[in-house]
This record gives C-alpha cells, structure tokens and sequence, in this order.
C-alpha cells in the first residue's frame, strides 16, 4: 500500500483478536516510530512496549477504572490487545538539551520546562505516536490511541517510571479482531 492510501484508509480499532503480535512485526513498528522527529536531536522520548500478560494487567489496573473493566461495555475488544506502547517524554532532557552552547541563541536557551511555550516533549512524543499508528497499519495490525483514565504520575510510577516524564496516552496495538462492527 503506498503511503497515501495508508494514511487516508487507516483508523483506529476498537476491538483486537488476543493473539500476539510476531517479534519481528513489533519491532518494525517500533524502529519506524524511533524515526520520528526530535527537537534538537534531543531523543527525550522513549517507547515503553507492554507485551506480557501480566504487563498489560497491571496497566489495566492502573490507568482505567475496574468498572469499566468489569461491564466488558466497550472494555473487552480493547483489553485484547496484546500490546500496549507507551511514548513517554523526558522534559528534563529538552532543557538540558537547550541549555547547552550550541542553543544560546534560541529563546528557549536557559527557561525551565514551564516556561516553553511549545513543549517540543509533547510535540516529539506525538510525532512517535503518530508513527506507531501508521506502522502499524503498514503491518496489517490494527492500533488505537487513548487517553490514560487515572493521573499519569500514578501510571507512570506503577510501572516504574520516574514521574517526572511525560506519557501523552497509550497505543493499543494487534490484529483486528474478526466481523467487528467498529474495525
């Protein structure tokens, strides 16, 4: 498929057949989002891949509600998934990165991580996500992005991340379950 038709057929799926994702194809997906973009040659983002079962479990219990859960409403197609990718920024390094000699010219030489205007984190993380969504379709996979429903320090540290980084939401990533009615 080339890329036009990629980028105008792809969607976001809802409903996943649990069987795993081969190695290989994983790792496609992953190297190509690892191509994305990065403000200053920063590389503060990094892609936390959940694959195991219990992974997986444990994120599900920290980042969404157990009711939601429970009701299988809407929860059991995506709690198939048999990975979940996490693109996580380091804001910390962009200031680093822009405090050094070679950025004394740039306005955000010398400002603290609340000051950016445009947190180039953010924007880096996005362009990975971004990446991940279309590689996967170019593997035949399906992938959903979603927001996190409990507050990220709290997912970030139950999965052991130091809770200065930033997660902007997490990839649901595998095959498309069979005759659903939203893939």
């Amino acid at each position: 498929m080339d890329f036009s038709d990629l980028a105008r057929c792809r969607r976001m799926t809802r409903h996943f057949d649990p069987r795993p994702v081969p190695r290989e194809v994983l790792g496609r997906v992953v190297a190509t989002a690892a191509t994305a973009p990065s403000a200053g040659k920063t590389e503060g983002v990094a892609l936390r891949v959940l694959t195991s079962a219990a992974e997986r479990a444990r994120f599900w219990e920290l980042a969404s509600d157990e009711g939601w859960r429970a009701t299988g409403r809407g929860s059991a197609g995506l709690l198939a998934a048999p990975v979940i990718l996490l693109p996580i920024a380091d804001p910390d390094a962009y200031v680093a990165r822009y405090d050094r000699a070679d950025k004394v010219a740039s306005p955000l030489h010398g400002l603290s991580a609340a000051d950016w205007p445009v947190p180039y984190w953010i924007v880096d993380a996005s362009f990975a996500a971004m990446l991940v969504l279309l590689a996967a379709g170019d593997a035949g996979l399906g992938a959903l992005f979603f927001q996190l429903h409990a507050p990220a320090d709290v997912v970030l540290a139950g999965l052991g991340v130091a809770t200065t980084r930033v997660v902007i939401g997490a990839i649901a990533i595998g095959y498309p379950a069979a005759n659903s009615p939203e893939n």
